[in-house]
């Protein structure tokens, strides 16, 4: 399919009737290169009406069509192996593959996956949903095969975005030594999220432009056929300005000099040309790399116009016709962090942000739009961003290092060593933390309040609205001896929840944390319920439903949720049961850390914690998983019910003086 700018969307050609009778690739296979324009057209058009029913990674797939069928046709999945890197870009490989029907429910709940699933199909070999990461499970393929003796292809395709990930690099250093087959499709759309930021980028963006050394190299060889008395002296000659051309315009010699041959520039668009460039790739016997050249929204006009991500990834439904969600906006979590950051930045100098690939999702564009100079995007590469963070904390600037909480989990050890153990003052914020929904549990941020709780002198705050936000964040910044995070969920933000009042000191207070806020207290204190982050309002409704029962209930806000604060182990003194809500994993999570607290306190009082257990836990909306793992108020307000029963049982005082239970693991 072209690629021109005046090429027509989907919708300008009639409807082939294709697509119905594609159930696998041998069905593919079969088809003419000019039944598979049609194809193609058919499958943008399809593609377009699903996704704008549910949201999800539109502009990447509208972008891949050509080129997933030119794989399907030459390689023979599932005996060859194809990865993706990122999963982002396989819808059209699904629906080659068998699994049409399931994008009416795509990204829903029973629905397909927004990403390859092993439990889908047997065409889905790993359920890489980060990116940079799909080179190094290909080398290991790659080597198992060979070992085992069994003549099957390994094919990786890569973003360009991908390529900016130092696991990429690490991989291809390795691929090369083991000189197996290989073959590594590097998709170039010049993007990842946003516009691929590096030099690798640049230099593929260089080659975009340029006409092409192939043009160069034919008119040479016309040249040759042409004089046949030239002899070997003129042959030398060209040959050596053939080769400087070619190393001028292209990467070759990147990728030669580590050893993996370079096919290409090819247009990733043109499925009979793709086809021949794979073909000689697979024939070659060890590792090849061929570069695809793609548009990312290719073929419906509403990406294409879409400068900032080409309609990378719509969070809600939208209009097919203008590309527009239909979901009245709201007020978001990102939005409010990226006016509070840039407001901040107005009043110091020394604020600077970071974000991996990932400007507008993070909200660091607002501080790129007003100070371009003082925001970075450093690429997919989280551990860098992360010591490139601690490398401008020891030059006197304070950064921000806007990150999902999946994808800082990459960098622990650049947080616990590079950041922490020099008390450097880095901020990192925490986007789509605790459930997140529709794009599954490599997405899930609910590992970061454990892994990131034990680097000693890390601060960790969870506000729970749009003022303890830009509070929590201001206080953040303030500090100057280590390092301290920032974590809320995805979506729109609740409703402000005013504090009854605050315990404590207001800000934080060396390495005791801060003040605790109280959102409802009851006539009796039976029960504290401390509640994380988002889950304030829960607190505050499971409150009302258990003061029906009679039982008087203290709901606070921690705020500053790592460490534990004096004022928090103090009200905790005075109260029957603790119980921790969280949407964060329960095993090393912050209930552990209030229990733990009180141990060393000699507060003898039982904690429950409520948070997600161990598991790999389905997409689907983010109130659809919170019920399935009881985080709902009914199912945590019965679940205290049950606990303040057994206590009245074993004849607990009002006190809370305990009859031999401590604050171990809120054992009844």
């Amino acid at each position: 399919m072209s690629t021109r700018e005046d090429s027509p969307g989907p919708a300008a050609q009639p409807a082939s009737g294709l697509l119905d009778g594609v159930h696998g690739p041998d069905d593919l296979r079969r088809l003419s290169h000019a039944e598979l324009a049609l194809l193609a057209a058919e499958i943008r058009d399809f593609l377009v009406e699903k996704v704008a029913r549910t949201g999800g990674h539109i502009g990447p797939n509208l972008g891949v069509v050509e080129l997933t069928f030119a794989l399907h046709r030459v390689f023979n999945s599932p005996r060859d192996r194809l990865l993706f890197d990122t999963g982002h870009q396989a819808y059209v490989h699904k629906i080659v593959t068998g699994r049409k029907a399931g994008f009416d429910v795509l990204r829903q709940r029973g629905g397909l996956t927004g990403y390859p699933s092993q439990a889908e199909s047997e065409h889905d070999v790993i359920e890489n949903c980060h990116a940079s990461t799909a080179l190094s499970y290909a080398d290991g393929l790659a080597k198992a095969f060979a070992l085992r003796d069994e003549r099957r292809h390994v094919v990786a395709v890569v973003g360009d975005g991908a390529l900016t990930g130092g696991m990429c690099w690490e991989a291809l250093n390795n691929i090369a030594a083991a000189k197996n087959p290989l073959v590594i499709v590097v998709n170039d759309n010049g993007r990842s999220y946003a516009p691929t930021i590096g030099g690798l980028a640049d230099h593929l963006a260089t080659l975009r432009l340029n006409p092409g050394y192939e043009k160069v190299l034919d008119l040479i060889k016309d040249s040759l056929a042409k004089t046949p008395l030239v002899g070997g002296p003129l042959y030398e000659v060209l040959h050596a300005v053939k080769k400087g051309i070619k190393d001028a315009v292209s990467p070759q010699a990147l990728f030669e000099d580590l050893g993996i041959k370079y096919v290409g520039p090819v247009d990733g668009h043109d499925v009979a040309a793709m086809e021949r460039a794979l073909r000689r790739a697979k024939r070659y016997g060890g590792p090849v790399i061929v570069h695809a050249v793609t548009r990312k929204g290719n073929g419906y006009q509403p990406a294409e116009d879409d400068e900032t991500d080409r309609m990378h990834s719509p969070s809600s439904a939208f209009d097919p016709q203008t590309g527009k969600q239909t979901a009245a906006p709201s007020l978001k979590w990102t939005a409010v962090f990226g006016e509070e950051l840039v407001a901040i930045a107005d009043e110091r100098p020394d604020i600077v942000g970071i974000t991996a690939a990932m400007p507008d999702s993070t909200g660091i564009s607002k501080l790129a739009a007003k100070y371009p100079d003082r925001a970075f995007d450093v690429g997919i590469a989280e551990q860098h961003a992360t010591t490139s963070a601690a490398g401008l904390a020891l030059g006197g600037l304070h950064p921000v290092v806007a990150i999902y909480a999946t994808f800082l989990n990459r960098a622990f050890d650049q947080v616990l060593l590079d950041v922490a153990l020099h008390r450097l003052p880095v901020t990192f914020v925490l986007d789509r933390a605790g459930i997140t929904g529709p794009d599954g549990p490599s997405h899930y941020g609910i590992w970061d309040m454990a892994v990131f709780g034990v680097v000693p002198g890390l601060r960790m705050a969870a506000p729970r609205d749009a003022a303890t936000l830009r509070e929590e964040l201001r206080e953040a910044v303030a500090v100057t001896d280590g390092p301290t995070i920032v974590r809320f969920p995805t979506g729109s933000l609740p409703p402000d929840l005013p504090a009854v009042r605050r315990v404590g000191t207001a800000a934080l207070d060396g390495s005791d944390g801060s003040g605790v806020d109280v959102l409802a207290e009851g006539p009796t204190n039976d029960v504290l319920l401390v509640t994380v982050g988002a889950f304030a309002q829960v607190g505050v409704d499971v409150a009302n439903r258990l003061a029906q029962q009679g039982y008087g209930v203290t709901v606070v806000d921690p705020r500053w949720v790592r460490p534990v604060s004096p004022a928090l182990r103090g009200l905790a003194a005075s109260h029957r049961l603790v119980v921790v809500v969280e949407d964060g994993v329960r095993a090393g999570g912050v209930g552990s850390a209030v229990a733990q607290a009180l141990r060393d306190d000699d507060v003898v009082i039982p904690v429950r914690e409520v948070g997600v257990a161990p598991g790999w836990y389905p997409h689907g909306s983010r109130n659809e998983i919170l019920a399935d793992l009881g985080l709902t108020a009914p199912d945590i307000a019965r679940d205290i019910i049950g606990w303040m029963s057994k206590l009245d049982d074993a004849g607990e005082t009002a006190t809370g003086k305990a009859t031999g239970h401590r604050s171990t693991a809120g054992r009844l």
